[in-house]
């Protein structure tokens, strides 16, 4: 938002807001931690041109994003916060090119919070499907019933209280927040900032270590533009997203390629092979702006086991440990098939539950196996999970194993065993939880990817009554983004 829209609609958020003593203050609270070496931070002179080039530079080649326009243009206060909000959750771990449809959609259903706080939750991962990270859309709903219940409707008014009061916002999401709807002064670091940052200072080390967090936190809160906080702010994501990139840096495009340290690192190093190359000396002394840092044991510099690699040239910054990987889990899920009343087939289906992984969401009846167990194990287990939910008697003769399915989740390798059963009377029952639905309901509905892929399982083997459309006719279907746009909640089919 520009300066003066910010200073028409709100007051600026003093400095020295105190900070929330139960989390990492979001504003501009230094951390107790020893101050880095020159080497890492900024001269004033150099913050001002940096300032001065970063915003120049955003207002010239700013990419229009509907958050963006709509942040600008809403004068009332409370609904730029929530808008920049839902953006911003939106935007976590998910490309800006995926998200805008999602968010368009999302603002038009939901354009207040008051509209959000109303809806269930199925509503909400009904909206959210295809997004992913779907504790991500419970959380802003969750959210926005605090504000409604208990803040009067009102959004908290800065970085602090928005990071206490509200579930799920933590440092980044309420310096965003605070800085682009209410122009506190306060920095923000998500992935870009971290890129941008490290790259500039040479910060070498862990950047998901406490030193370097708290150094670009105090890095990103003292160059933070006190007139357009929340402009600078994006224009620093905008630079790590456009032109900062992770692995082909357009270093000829930035804005600020004369304050870069790790610029002017890559220009040493090839500098320094051509002198090799033609026999002569590679000592030359270099300028002060380019020294490696001085400090005798410094937390945030390149450590000796990470060697300088040539060929990566700045996107030798920055430097992530090794990430933890992904858990194995392995689930038996059945396709129950029933003949419908009106002919079609129809598919058995279960609510999870409304916490956890795919919260509220709808799967065939499935169970997470906690252990390795044989085949007839797992069938029995199937079995027993069948009956339980069923109330009638289901034998392992009467399950046909289909396959398996592999699903990535975030942090875990999920494998399904897939099993069908077929035309086994059930004793029907009132249950919420519980559905039997058409193909065509379950097509039309917010169901998770891997169920889907299950479907599709059973689909090769030609075992569904109700299958899939011959290949031709499917490619006339409409594409994902318009089956997305009128996808349903599995409760709006028995609405009466």
């Amino acid at each position: 938002m520009g300066r003066s829209a910010i200073k028409r609609v709100c007051k600026k958020v003093s400095k020295k807001e105190p900070a929330s003593p139960s989390k990492k203050p979001a504003g501009k609270n230094k951390d107790p931690s020893p101050d880095p070496a020159p080497h890492h931070t900024f001269t004033s002179e150099e913050t001002e041109t940096l300032r001065k080039e970063l915003l120049t530079w955003y207002d010239r080649c700013k990419r229009d994003l509907p958050w963006r326009r709509l942040a600008a243009a809403e004068m009332d206060a409370n609904r730029r916060a929530y808008s920049v909000w839902v953006s911003e959750v939106m935007l976590q771990q998910t490309q800006v090119s995926t998200v805008i449809d999602y968010y368009t959609k999302w603002m038009k259903t939901w354009p207040t919070v008051e509209d959000l706080a109303a809806a269930s939750l199925e509503e909400v991962n009904e909206k959210w499907s295809g997004l992913g990270y779907y504790s991500r859309g419970r959380r802003l709903q969750e959210g926005a019933q605090k504000v409604v219940r208990d803040l009067g409707g009102q959004m908290p008014r800065t970085a602090e209280a928005l990071q206490k009061l509200l579930p799920g916002v933590g440092r980044y999401t309420a310096g965003a927040v605070a800085s682009i709807s209410y122009g506190q002064v306060t920095g923000v670091v998500d992935g870009n900032v971290i890129r941008v940052l490290c790259r500039l200072r040479r910060i070498g080390a862990d950047c998901t270590s406490p030193p370097v967090a708290d150094a670009l936190w105090n890095l990103a809160n003292d160059l933070v533009d006190p007139d357009r906080p929340g402009d600078f702010n994006q224009a620093m994501m905008e630079l790590g997203a456009t032109v900062c990139t992770p692995k082909r840096a357009l270093c000829g495009e930035c804005p600020l390629q004369s304050l870069c340290r790790a610029y002017k690192k890559v220009e040493l190093e090839s500098a320094s092979s051509i002198r090799n190359l033609v026999d002569r000396r590679a000592d030359a002394p270099i300028g002060s702006d380019i020294e490696d840092c001085a400090a005798a044991s410094c937390s945030l510099c390149m450590q000796p086991s990470d060697r300088w690699d040539g060929s990566l040239g700045v996107a030798n910054y920055p430097r992530k440990s090794a990430k933890k990987p992904a858990r194995e889990e392995q689930t038996v899920t059945c396709v129950w098939e029933r003949p419908g009343e009106q002919g079609a087939a129809e598919y058995l289906l279960l609510q999870r539950p409304q916490k956890g992984l795919l919260a509220g969401m709808w799967e065939f009846p499935s169970m997470l196996l906690e252990k390795a167990c044989t085949m007839k194990e797992r069938e029995d287990i199937l079995c027993g999970r069948l009956q339980e939910v069923s109330g009638c008697e289901v034998s392992v003769k009467d399950l046909q194993f289909v396959g398996e399915v592999i699903h990535i989740f975030s942090h875990i390798n999920q494998t399904y065993l897939v099993y069908f059963l077929h035309g086994i009377a059930m004793k029907e029952a009132e249950r919420s939880a519980l559905r039997w639905v058409t193909r065509r309901q379950f097509m039309e509905s917010a169901i998770p990817t891997a169920m889907k892929k299950i479907l599709q399982l059973c689909d090769g083997q030609r075992l569904l009554c109700g299958g899939a459309e011959p290949p031709r006719k499917r490619k006339k279907d409409r594409s994902d983004g318009q089956r997305d746009s009128k996808q349903r909640s599995i409760a709006s089919f028995f609405r009466k």
